[in-house]
């Protein structure tokens, strides 16, 4: 099951509009609850799961709780990207919550684990953020390839976890 939202508006502190990007999806994964949360929660398990992240380095020392940073490699839409998140919220097996302040297009990324009736888990992934500068301009085309990538990315991870 996917579902996703797409772009909105909001204000800036001068009051001039600019696009907000919200972008969340939704499946459900035949697997326990934790397997599929420590799994996806785990920074170093991101290259296998994310088609976009070619490489992972630590920048505070493991293991992973609030406050740590971790940097990824991405190409996404044709681009070699680098950005650090920090982990702002982790309730193990609940949610995780990181956020990034770099570049023209500062993102929070969230991920929700819950429990199906049947022993499944539902996994939310939720991505947003407020591009700058030209990011502006391309925020609609952005959030259609943010939905686009991550629903590959969840279904690579049901593929990985269902599978092994």
């Amino acid at each position: 099951m996917y579902r996703a939202h797409g772009v909105g508006q909001n204000c800036n502190p001068w009051g001039r509009r600019r696009m907000a990007v919200d972008v969340l999806t939704e499946i459900v994964i035949e697997r326990p609850l934790e397997v599929v949360a420590a799994f996806s929660a785990d920074p170093d398990n991101a290259p296998k799961r994310y088609v976009n992240i070619k490489s992972v380095e630590w920048k505070t020392p493991r293991p992973a709780g609030v406050g740590s940073q971790i940097s990824f490699v991405a190409e996404f839409l044709g681009r070699r990207m680098v950005y650090t998140y920090e982990m702002i919220s982790w309730l193990p097996s609940e949610r995780l919550v990181m956020r990034t302040k770099e570049g023209p297009f500062p993102m929070e990324t969230q991920y929700i684990w819950e429990p199906t009736p049947d022993g499944s888990t539902r996994m939310t992934l939720r991505n947003s953020g407020n591009p700058s500068g030209f990011s502006v301009l391309v925020a609609p085309f952005m959030a259609m390839a943010m939905r686009r990538a991550n629903r590959k990315d969840l279904l690579r991870l049901k593929e990985l976890l269902e599978m092994g």
